[in-house]
């Protein structure tokens, strides 16, 4: 498949509701939006922008409010997830488009899905990596973590005091992240025997569990430099805010309790990512709760970080799928 190189990237900074955000944009053609999770940023879609754009799509992948050279409001409700789909729809504007196919990874898919469920005006199609689509219901999400949890601290549960996971990892900003894309890769990550990184012991840190002194294959020492080198000059609160507001989303969406995406939709996930066998149920259920589903994928010997772990592969299947899609043209000039 041609590639596009990555030095026909095209940054800019649009207008939305958190003030600005920041996009990386390749090519031409129908409208694709990407969206990250944590801790990344547009960074993580650079195996995809020049393939995407080869494939004749106008690719943009975003930094998500609180990232990069997005704006980062102050307040942590600011980071609900219904700002973060109102600024997902003020870039496709803001690109001149009325449309956009909307694809996100871990935190992005949950954005992404959201997007899709709340502007089925904007969003033709969404496509989900690694964490499924699972609808809103149950219990108050910050109850489920805390029983999960059990004699240790779910990290989300960890991650839920401003300033707490701040005081780990900002000290060490490059050595925490390095941790935690081992942790959760699939060469790297703990055996079954060692202490699971999901979680942490009362009075201890997440870094504790991560492994050590090797980085993933995927993962070179630039690109660690270019991940690390967005949070030390940000911060890490932006990015944790996100996580401090599920009790919020779970109450702004009571009025979509159990409902279903119909758009065309697809799943990828990882074997060996706890994001896919966790939510097993939720992968289950997509007859009813993703109608309009096209593909579903797990990819073996795969784990968290799956767009960077096995690029070609989520290539191909993105753009058959992307290519199976209804047409839509573009409407910027």
């Amino acid at each position: 498949m041609p590639q596009t190189p990555m030095t026909d990237l095209t940054h800019r900074l649009v207008p939305s509701p958190a003030g600005r955000i920041h996009l990386v944009e390749q090519g031409t053609g129908p409208l694709v939006l990407l969206v990250h999770g944590f801790p990344e940023s547009w960074y993580s879609w650079r195996h995809q922008l020049p393939v995407l754009a080869a494939a004749g799509y106008r690719v943009a992948a975003v930094d998500v409010r609180g990232y990069g050279r997005s704006s980062k409001p102050e307040a942590v409700d600011a980071y609900r997830m219904s700002e973060l789909v109102a600024d997902n729809a003020a870039v496709v504007e803001a690109l001149g488009e009325e449309s956009a196919v909307v694809i996100g990874h871990d935190w992005g898919s949950n954005i992404a899905a959201a997007s899709a469920l709340l502007r089925p005006d904007v969003f033709r199609a969404v496509g989900l990596l690694s964490v499924p689509y699972a609808p809103r219901g149950g219990p108050r999400p910050s109850e489920i973590f805390t029983q999960m949890g059990g004699e240790e601290e779910f990290y989300v549960s960890y991650f839920q005091e401003p300033g707490r996971a701040e005081a780990e990892i900002e000290p060490d900003v490059r050595g925490w992240v390095a941790g935690i894309y081992a942790a959760l890769s699939a060469d790297t990550m703990p055996g079954s025997d060692l202490p699971d990184p999901h979680f942490v012991a009362r009075g201890g840190t997440l870094r504790e569990r991560f492994p050590a002194g090797r980085l993933p294959a995927w993962l070179s020492e630039r690109d660690l430099d270019v991940y690390a080198g967005e949070f030390e000059r940000t911060g890490m609160r932006g990015a944790l805010s996100r996580y401090r507001n599920m009790d919020r989303d779970w109450e702004d969406m009571a009025a979509f309790d159990g409902a279903p995406i119909t758009q065309p939709s697809l799943f990828i996930g990882g074997a060996q990512d706890a994001s896919t066998t966790w939510m097993g149920d939720a992968i289950k259920a997509y007859p009813s709760t993703l109608p309009g589903l096209v593909g579903s994928h797990i990819l073996d010997d795969c784990g968290h970080w799956i767009q960077q772990e096995r690029p070609e592969e989520i290539n191909r299947l993105l753009v058959d799928w992307l290519v199976s899609l209804p047409v839509r043209p573009s409407s910027a000039a």
